[in-house]
């Protein structure tokens, strides 16, 4: 399970305070952090006497991303939840907020709904209901991604570490939280809303102070967003209906309806005007924006400023350093060959990038290391994660290789700090290729090439960098013949090429009953390569010709928008995929760039494969065998799978191809294959020697 940390920043916390420190050691074991900025109502000592660490900050010294920065560094959890001094946690919220980091590897923050207490005002708690609700309709976790509401609240909300770490909150005055939740997404991580990770938190304010809080909160909008608001008196009025509307639904009766009618008319009114002023802030000179402000200050731009100025932004590493290092330095020089050194066992560090379960590039990576070392060789793992993507030590790092990959001896390290050398490094994707040119100590280089990376991105600097790898001069080891060329003509990428294997151990045709009905889908949406909206309308193609048809999707572990009815595996191991392509009729798995392991393992367990016609799937797995090849048309999928759910020979005829094609498609081969890549690499560098000296 992992470690949790609480983190509640107070000033004079009030009644409430007890409440929510109750609450938050209810929830089970954690970490309690209290970051008090002058209290003088008693807050710090009923902080202590929770059991809370206090951490005390000078009032001079706040800032609502400054001090939570400062928390999360004393913190020592993996999770780090966020709460204000007046949000009390409902039961199972922590339990909410584990399981909303469960539902995606890439989830980095989560947020869940603030509840109105039983005396909240009818506007205020309508407000809070109304709101919350839009992110959920039907009451379950949503994940939001890039383009997505970018809304994340620190009232109540709950950090991944590495996601905290890369980005951290931003020094600004107001909305740091906002902020957060727009970079996090740009960033290419996930945000969840669990709408069971609940706390109770209303503000009932008076209409002047409501007034502003709403200027505060729409001046740090548009300070964070750009987010103008506009005066609509229509909005009023419907906002005012809609009071109405929720107070009789709530079973007031009409006599208390009408004592609050006049306040819901002032509270929109002047929310609305609040609001719109906040917008535009920085117009009203400094003495009007502090007496709107429920925080009491200006903006820091003056009106009278004719060049306002960007607020002050502290450096923070790109990630990209080893590239523009490698810029400036060139790659490390290469240490003299030994004679003979290509014929005796080897050292191979390997250089990886960040991981999660279910990667299967990274299980081809650790099935090849872990045949290396059965055929006597040492490997040493090396992470590469200057985003800070993955959490924990090299021995952390080491034991999910093991679990959630295959066994091996190989110890696992972060970063280079440790670096001792080796016979070959090996870089297994673009950013590692840099990296690796600059460690020292080595005889010779080499690249596990997978894929062609640079179509994993639009035209981007990426996709530049990723092409330039195939010229540093790595001997490239391609995952088919059909790549090693295709980089070679492109590239003049030089090297030899391996076939991806299949464990015969696990995929083999299992004791199930094989059904008629059942399509299974390989629907990885967040991975572009795999083609899944194409895959989608053909499925909802065949849907509409035989509504009878089972569709199973595996591979990620959310809910994907498709229109049809289907069956959630998620992420699941080998076994539980042996199993399920063993009862499937026929299996998609749509691959627009190099091959995919799927197919193979999918005819290893006797099931037909439909894939799309042409490049490498045609070339390295044939056009008419176990695979049945249609062009990147929806009908055209949708064809080919009609044809395996009704045609019983030719499914015979594909199921017996397709087992017949991989008979041979072994990791010990496919190892011996990278084996000798390896060698071939060493080689040069003693050809280059003999011939430097003859």
């Amino acid at each position: 399970m992992r470690p949790v940390s609480v983190v509640i920043p107070v000033k004079n916390g009030g009644a409430l305070l007890r409440d929510v420190l109750e609450a938050v050691r209810a929830q089970g074991e954690l970490e309690l952090i209290v970051t008090d900025s002058g209290s003088t109502d008693g807050s710090a000592e009923l902080a202590r006497a929770a059991g809370a660490e206090l951490l005390e900050v000078a009032p001079g010294e706040f800032g609502h991303g400054r001090t939570r920065n400062l928390a999360a560094e004393r913190s020592g959890g993996e999770l780090i939840c966020f709460l204000t001094q007046d949000a009390v946690p409902e039961p199972g919220w922590l339990d909410a907020y584990r399981e909303a980091f469960e539902l995606d590897p890439r989830v980095g923050a989560a947020y869940g709904p603030h509840l109105p207490f039983p005396d909240t005002s009818p506007m205020i708690a309508r407000d809070l209901v109304q709101f919350f609700a839009g992110f959920s309709p039907n009451g379950e976790p949503v994940l939001q991604r890039q383009g997505d509401l970018t809304f994340l609240s620190n009232v109540n909300a709950c950090y991944l570490r590495e996601c905290w770490a890369e980005l951290r909150f931003p020094e600004i005055e107001y909305s740091e939280d906002q902020a957060f939740g727009r970079a996090m997404l740009e960033a290419g991580w996930v945000k969840a809303y669990h709408p069971r990770a609940a706390v109770r938190h209303a503000h009932d304010y008076g209409v002047l102070e409501f007034m502003k809080r709403y200027f505060d909160e729409f001046r740090g909008l548009r300070e964070v967003s750009g987010h103008i608001e506009t005066l609509d008196p229509s909005a009023v009025r419907d906002a005012v209906k809609d009071d109405i509307r929720w107070m009789r639904e709530q079973g007031m009766p009409a006599s208390a309806r009408a004592r609050w009618i006049p306040r819901s008319v002032a509270h929109q009114g002047g929310r609305r005007v609040a609001s719109v002023l906040g917008s535009h802030a920085a117009k009203l000179p400094p003495g009007v924006q502090r007496r709107l402000s429920l925080e009491g200050r200006a903006a820091a731009a003056r009106d009278d400023d004719p060049l306002p100025r960007g607020r002050a932004v502290s450096p923070r590493p790109s990630g990209f350093e080893a590239i523009a290092r490698l810029s400036r330095e060139g790659a490390a020089p290469l240490e003299a060959p030994v004679p003979g050194m290509s014929r005796r066992p080897m050292h191979v560090a390997v250089v990886i990038p960040h991981f999660a379960r279910g990667s299967g590039g990274h299980n081809t990576i650790f099935t090849l290391m872990a045949r290396l070392e059965e055929l006597g060789h040492t490997v040493s793992i090396w992470l590469h994660d200057p985003h800070g993507h993955m959490y924990g030590s090299g021995a952390v790092i080491r034991r999910r290789i093991v679990d959630e990959f295959t066994p091996m001896r190989a110890p696992a390290h972060r970063g280079f700090d440790d670096w001792i050398g080796a016979d070959v490094v090996l870089a297994t994707g673009w950013d590692t290729a840099y990296a690796a040119a600059l460690l020292p100590g080595c005889r010779a280089r080499a690249y596990l090439i997978q894929d062609h990376e640079p179509e994993f991105f639009a035209t981007s600097a990426e996709s530049m960098w990723a092409a330039r790898t195939y010229e540093l001069g790595f001997y490239g080891i391609a995952a088919s013949r059909w790549l090693r060329d295709f980089l070679a003509a492109r590239y003049g990428q030089r090297g030899s090429w391996f076939r991806l294997g299949v464990d015969p151990g696990i995929y083999r045709p299992r004791p199930v009953e094989r059904r008629r009905d059942t399509v299974i889908f390989y629907a990885r949406h967040w991975t572009p390569r795999r083609a899944v909206p194409l895959g989608a309308l053909a499925l909802e193609e065949l849907h509409g010709r035989r509504p009878d048809t089972r569709f199973v999707l595996f591979g990620q572990g959310e809910e994907a928008r498709m229109p049809f009815p289907y069956e959630l595996l998620g992420v699941v191991g080998p076994e539980t995929l042996a199993w399920h392509y063993s009862e499937a009729t026929a299996g998609l798995c749509l691959s627009l760039t190099n091959y995919s392991l799927i197919p193979q393992e999918m005819m290893a367990c006797g099931l037909p494969c439909v894939d799309l016609a042409g490049g490498s799937t045609e070339s390295e797995l044939g056009a008419d065998g176990g695979l049945a090849l249609a062009d990147a048309d929806p009908l055209a999928i949708a064809d080919a799978l009609e044809r395996l759910l009704d045609d019983p020979e030719e499914w015979q005829r594909r199921s017996d191809a397709g087992l017949a094609l991989v008979e041979n498609a072994s990791w010990d081969v496919a190892a011996k294959q990278v084996e000798a890549g390896l060698r071939e690499a060493l080689r040069e560098r003693e050809l280059a020697a003999e011939t430097a000296t003859a």
